[in-house]
């Protein structure tokens, strides 16, 4: 399939740690094989009107080398387009043209699960691609390029945050993205010793969250000879309240592939969190005690939200990030090559290209209930009643490598 044609390397979906690596490796490993290769820019809205471009960018050895690794976002572009839902009967054939007309023969795709459903497509349309799975939301069934930068940016975050918070005694909300699956948010929070992780797996308790909160802020303030003390929760932007159902701003829209965009989930923890301090008499008895009331200026701790956006997933990319970018975007090449296409790759070990159907690497994933548990008896508040958690000891005869 890249027999004597060159290879399109695109990147799709949002930005993140690692895409720069995806470039790097693909088109390093293309020009290993003598194969030519160029950036589609813009994602999916660039591979659309390519037959339209008069010029594409073709990555040479200067190019390739002015490329950084550890640079988070992508120096090709990134839009949000689903193909199937272009309004254009021609679309595919269009596309076809484009890639004819610069002579590419197969494309290296990468992205997160939307993006993998239009590889799938793509392939079904007889354009051959590989898709590198990408989202810093760590909900495929594979490891994913940005994952690991925006863990350790989220825990970079909250553990800052916390000076604000033992400054003003305040308890500090900080939402991150996630969408449906909250790794990211237990990843990072687990790693920044976060008092409290809201995600969407599990349904919140509020008078639960608001108990935690209470005890461990009036432990802390009580304890310290400053009277200084904060208590912090992460909350995932899909999180759901106790019937289940999330939390959004209605005057938010839907993106291309039909997903509601999540807003407003930090503001609501901390209405919920408000209304329920502010009418306890134990706690205004507390702050008396301590030092610490005034009327009608200070009469109970603060509560505050900081949404921290796209600073998770902008400015610098891990190491791990690099190397799985680099990996996976070399290995996507090694794939075509020998004729594979209409897969996701995994990874390589040991120099073997690991891959498995893409329809199956998108299929979202959970955080795990075991390992809520499993935290939830270490004293993390995720909400709920604490589960039992009895964990097992398990001999696995050999340790086998995993990114996260």
């Amino acid at each position: 399939m890249l027999d004597g044609k060159a290879l399109g390397i695109i990147t799709s979906g949002g930005d993140c740690g690692g895409l720069n690596a995806v470039i790097k490796g693909a088109s390093g490993m293309a020009m290993a094989y003598g194969i030519e290769s160029y950036v589609i820019p813009n994602g999916y809205a660039g591979l659309y009107n390519l037959y339209e471009r008069e010029i594409i960018i073709k990555l040479d050895i200067e190019r390739i080398e002015r490329i950084s690794s550890l640079t988070a976002g992508s120096q090709a572009g990134n839009t949000r387009v689903k193909i199937s839902k272009i309004e254009d009967d021609e679309k595919y054939s269009k596309i076809i043209a484009g890639l004819k007309k610069f002579n590419i023969g197969a494309l290296v795709i990468s992205g997160g699960d939307d993006t993998g459903s239009v590889v799938v497509d793509l392939n079904k349309n007889d354009i051959p691609c590989i898709h590198v799975p990408k989202t810093m939301d760590l909900d495929l069934h594979s490891y994913s390029v940005g994952g690991d930068s925006t863990v350790n940016r989220i825990a970079q975050y909250i553990n800052e945050l916390k000076t604000t918070g033992n400054s003003h005694n305040r308890v500090m909300i900080i939402e991150v993205f996630g969408r449906y699956a909250g790794h990211t948010a237990f990843r990072g929070g687990v790693a920044a010793d976060a008092d409290c992780i809201l995600i969407p797996e599990i349904p919140v308790d509020f008078d639960i969250v608001y108990r935690h909160m209470k005890e461990t802020f009036m432990r802390r303030v009580s304890s310290s000879e400053y009277k200084s003390g904060t208590y912090v929760i992460v909350v995932a932007e899909g999180m759901t309240d106790i019937s289940g159902s999330s939390i959004t701003d209605d005057s938010v829209g839907i993106d291309s592939f039909g997903h509601k965009k999540l807003s407003g989930v930090g503001k609501y923890v901390r209405e919920k969190l408000t209304e329920r301090v502010k009418i306890d008499t134990e706690i205004i008895d507390f702050m008396k005690d301590q030092g610490l009331f005034v009327k009608k200026m200070n009469e109970v701790p603060q509560i505050r939200e900081t949404v921290l956006g796209y600073l998770v997933r902008s400015g610098s990319t891990s190491a791990l990030d690099a190397n799985f970018g680099k990996d996976a975007g070399a290995g996507a090449v090694v794939l075509l090559v020998n004729g594979i296409s209409g897969v996701t790759i995994t990874g390589v070990t040991n120099g073997k290209v690991e891959y498995i159907p893409t329809e199956a690497a998108i299929k979202q994933r959970k955080v795990s209930p075991e390992m809520v548990a499993f935290y939830e008896k270490m004293g993390v508040c995720f909400g709920r009643e604490v589960s039992a958690c009895f964990p097992e000891c398990i001999n696995v005869g050999e340790a086998t490598w995993c990114y996260l």
